[in-house]
């Protein structure tokens, strides 16, 4: 952790009227982060989308201020702080336009682990609605599969508990700062999730657990998975508001279907009916969908010693010589090439069994 350049970071977020896509716009405009801040009125108020009095909140140097006691906070809670450019930020993010500029994080799972599932659902759960969530997520325990949820009451508790129980990584995503758990209640579960997972946040020290926060926080939980199981909802809420920003970011979104007559399932009912979520009555319409099933792995495929690729299937395979996936947007970007070419090269590399499509727009190549 560089306190000098996280300081910066911290200050960015902290900008009145900057939010995610206006804050990684002037990253991008003044060449870093750092630079935002020693810029001239002149050239900032050149950039798109920064107004006046955006221009006056930097220049002030204010922020800076309340970044530094915030850096206090991190070090002193043993907190892990994540820019959009850091190598450890959840990849997944960076493929939503809206992703946090910065993040918080304190617990073990690796947030950019190969696979990545939410729950979400009603507060005020079922027994039926409890007893689907226990038991798909007890038959995670052999999918190696990171649970990510809001911490909240109902379904949210439902999956972390079991979770923990079963010794699966679970992770938190909060709607307020490190310094409080909400609910209170679900205090010392929070605190068991930190060695089996752990708590993440957009949000600094200070910040309350407010109305507007929880819809910021459900983009984070959609964003960072593979995928997204509704279990019990009404037709309006909050886990039908992170299906929405699920499908908005192309990833998988299932449902849980249940009784016509029963309203903790009228939103999953709506899902499937609308072909917004594809049906799940157990985990195994999960693992087949998502090709986790491991009685059904295709043999390793070999590369082809005889293959000939094109100039532009050249530039992708040396993009995606590493381990992790890549998102087709960063793919565009870092080989500078139209969208159109970029997926036709990815199909044709996938034909000839050199590269793997994964959930989310992700492309990783077969070793």
């Amino acid at each position: 952790m560089n306190p000098d350049l996280l300081k910066y970071q911290i200050a960015l977020t902290l900008i009145p009227g900057v939010g995610d896509v206006n804050g990684k716009r002037l990253v991008s405009y003044c060449a870093g982060v750092e630079a935002i801040f020693h810029e001239k009125r002149a050239a900032l108020l050149k950039i798109p989308g920064i107004g006046q009095a955006t221009v006056n909140s930097i220049l002030s140097q204010q922020v800076l201020h309340r970044a530094e006691r915030e850096i206090e906070f991190i070090v002193s809670n043993d907190l892990e702080p994540l820019f959009y450019t850091d190598a450890n930020y959840p990849r997944r993010l960076l493929n939503c336009e809206d992703g946090p500029l910065l993040l918080y994080y304190k617990g073990t799972a690796d947030l950019n682990a190969s696979r990545m599932i939410a729950f979400v659902g009603t507060r005020k759960a079922t027994d039926y609605g409890r007893d689907r969530c226990a038991e798909m997520i007890e038959d995670l325990k052999a999918k190696e599969v990171v649970v990510v949820s809001g911490l909240a009451y109902g379904i949210d508790g439902c999956a972390h508990r079991k979770a923990v129980d079963c010794g699966i990584e679970t992770v938190g995503v909060m709607a307020h700062g490190h310094d409080r758990i909400y609910p209170l209640q679900h205090h010392r579960l929070a605190v068991s999730m930190l060695e089996h997972g752990g708590l993440l946040t957009e949000f600094p020290s200070g910040t309350n657990p407010d109305r507007e926060n929880f819809p910021k926080r459900n983009r984070i939980v959609a964003g960072m998975c593979d995928a997204v199981v509704v279990i019990e909802s009404a037709q309006k809420g909050g886990a039908m508001i992170t299906a929405g920003l699920a499908n908005s970011y192309n990833r998988d979104v299932f449902a849980v279907p249940g009784r016509t007559s029963d309203p903790a399932s009228q939103g999953c009912n709506m899902l499937i009916k609308s072909n917004r979520a594809a049906l799940a009555e157990s985990l195994r319409d999960i693992s087949y969908i998502m090709g986790w099933d491991d009685l059904k792995k295709p043999a390793k495929a070999q590369r082809s010693l005889f293959v000939v690729l094109t100039e532009e299937e050249k530039i992708l395979m040396e993009l995606l010589d590493t381990r992790q996936a890549i998102g087709m947007d960063h793919l565009i970007v870092k080989a500078n090439m139209p969208a159109s070419k970029v997926a036709s090269a990815l199909l044709n590399l996938e034909f000839e069994g050199l590269v793997k499509s994964l959930p989310g727009k992700l492309f990783k190549l077969i070793s």
